[in-house]
C-alpha cells in the first residue's frame, strides 16, 4: 500500500490504526500477534500509561523491540513485568471489572461481532480446526471489545460456524438479555476500513474507510450487509514515526510481515 507518508504492508496499516483506539490509562487484555505489537506501539506514542494483560497471567510487561513474545505464555512475555497471577487469578480480574479493553483476533467473524477461533465447518466434521477459546469468551463477555483483521468474505460472514467469543450475538438486546450485562463489540480494525456498531441493532457499521478504499471495495470484500452511511470518513494513513515505531518493535517482521 502507498500513501503521502510512504509504503506499509496491510499488518502494519492494521497495528497502527489498532494502536489509535487504545487509550491513555487503559487495561488492556491483549492476545497474541498484532494485539500485542498494537497495545505496545500506543504505550510508545500516545498512551505511556497503558497497562497490558496476557492470558498467561503477566500484569505489565516490558516488550523488548526485536524480541517479541510468540505466545502469551512464553517466558519473554514477562520480562520486567509488575506482576505474575496464576491464569484462573488474571481471568478473575475480568469478572471484578479491572479490565477495560480486550484486543484480539480471529478465523471469522459476523455482523453482530460474534468470533470464531474454534472450528471451520460443521461440528462434527470441521474441515479445520482452529486454536480455540483458551480466554476468548471470558474476555469478549466482560470487556469492551477490539478485533483486528484482514477483511475478506471468507472471514466476514453471515453467520459464523461457532460463537466462540460473543459480540452482539443475534442483534438488538440480545447480548443483555442472555447475562451479559458488561461490555460489548466497540470497533474492528481491519486493512480496508475502521468499523463499529450501530447502538439500537447491533449491526457492524463502516465509521471511516481507510486511504483508497472505496465502499464498493468494502462490500466486495464482506459477506454480509454493512451499514455504510453517506458521510462515513476517512482514516489518516500512517505517519513516518508511527511506522518507523512499529518497524523498531518489530524489525524481523514477526508479526508484520
Amino acid at each position: 500500500m502507498t500513501t503521502e507518508t510512504g509504503n506499509f504492508t496491510a499488518s502494519e496499516l492494521l497495528c497502527v490504526m489498532s494502536s489509535r483506539v487504545l487509550e491513555e490509562g487503559q487495561v488492556v487484555f491483549a492476545g497474541v500477534g498484532i494485539p500485542i505489537l498494537a497495545a505496545t506501539l500506543a504505550q510508545r506514542l500516545h498512551a505511556p500509561g497503558v497497562t497490558i494483560l496476557f492470558e498467561g497471567g503477566i500484569i505489565g510487561p516490558h516488550v523488548v523491540p526485536g524480541e517479541l513474545p510468540p505466545t502469551t505464555n512464553e517466558q519473554r512475555a514477562s520480562r520486567r513485568a509488575n506482576m505474575i497471577l496464576g491464569i484462573t487469578e488474571v481471568l478473575l480480574l475480568l469478572q471484578r471489572g479491572y479490565v477495560d479493553v480486550g484486543f484480539m483476533g480471529g478465523a471469522q467473524i459476523d455482523q453482530y461481532g460474534n468470533l470464531n477461533s474454534s472450528f471451520i465447518g460443521p461440528a462434527d466434521s470441521p474441515s479445520v480446526r482452529l486454536p480455540g477459546t483458551g480466554g476468548g469468551n471470558d474476555i469478549a463477555s466482560l470487556t469492551k471489545m477490539i478485533v483486528a483483521m484482514p477483511q475478506e468474505k471468507r472471514r466476514f460472514v453471515e453467520k459464523v460456524d461457532f460463537v466462540t467469543s460473543p459480540g452482539y450475538l443475534t442483534g438488538g438486546t440480545s447480548r443483555v438479555d442472555s447475562g451479559l450485562v458488561a461490555g460489548g463489540m466497540h470497533r474492528v480494525v481491519t486493512d480496508l476500513a475502521m468499523l463499529g456498531f450501530e447502538e439500537e441493532s447491533g449491526r457492524m457499521m463502516v465509521l471511516e474507510l481507510h486511504p483508497g478504499v472505496t465502499p464498493e471495495r468494502v462490500r466486495e470484500n464482506t459477506g454480509f450487509e454493512l451499514i455504510i452511511g453517506p458521510d462515513v470518513g476517512v482514516t489518516e494513513p500512517p505517519t513516518d514515526e508511527e511506522l518507523a515505531a512499529l518497524r523498531h518493535l518489530d524489525p524481523d517482521k514477526v508479526y508484520i510481515a
